[in-house]
């Protein structure tokens, strides 16, 4: 099975050197901790959630807003607004300059969806991250270090991906995000060792790839 890759597109990329207190506090920094902003958008969000973990791991940075917007980047409130609002937060500017030259790294050479059928019209984003940093582990209950099969595809794929990924790999799920998610898709983060995720993440985009050259099952 070879699946081509949808590049991301990184859209915008700024840094606010010593934010304002009340702007700093309403994307959930901490001005006892934090001076510094770093913002990214990007065309494509669950590459972009990859990518502000691994700011954390190069960088004393912590993600402290990071939403997907409704409806996906094919309906964004403008060109630079994308499918997600990242937002970085650290001591200082140079940290943050550090963590968002992770981000960008990347969403410029690592994670990004994928196509599930010959057009592309059915993508999905069977990622493997090897280790965790301080974001994912937050979120999803975890410890840094371990490692995590990211899974998303649209609801129906999605939903035969993760029951398929879960049954082929001795892993765990940490987290499920059921349809609808705010672009409309379905999500899992399953754990467990680096081989088992590999595992699990080739299984998931067996099953997807399956439902997209077969929707109706012959009776």
């Amino acid at each position: 099975m070879i699946l081509e890759p949808i590049l991301p597109t990184v859209l915008a990329v700024r840094q606010i050197h010593a934010a304002a207190p009340a702007v700093l506090t309403s994307y959930g920094g901490d001005p006892g901790r934090h001076a510094s902003l770093g913002l990214i958008t990007c065309d494509q969000d669950d590459p972009t959630y990859v990518a502000l973990d691994e700011a954390t791991k190069h960088a004393d940075v912590e993600v402290v807003y990071a939403r997907s917007f409704y409806a996906g980047s094919s309906h964004a409130s403008g060109p630079l607004s994308g499918e997600i609002l990242g937002v970085l937060a650290g001591p200082n500017p140079t940290e943050v300059e550090e963590g968002l030259r992770a981000a960008v790294r990347c969403l410029e050479h690592d994670a990004c969806f994928y196509g599930a059928n010959d057009d592309g019209s059915i993508a999905l984003f069977p990622h493997v991250v090897t280790s965790i940093g301080e974001y994912f582990a937050r979120e999803g209950g975890l410890e840094m270090g371990d490692s995590m099969a990211y899974l998303v595809a649209p609801p129906m794929e999605a939903t035969v991906g993760m029951d398929a990924a879960l049954k082929a790999a001795d892993v765990t799920a940490a987290r499920i995000f059921g349809p609808p998610t705010e672009t409309n898709f379905a999500a899992a983060w399953l754990t467990g060792t680096l081989s088992a995720c590999e595992a699990a993440a080739l299984a998931f985009a067996e099953g997807v790839v399956e439902v997209a050259r077969q929707p109706r099952e012959d009776r």
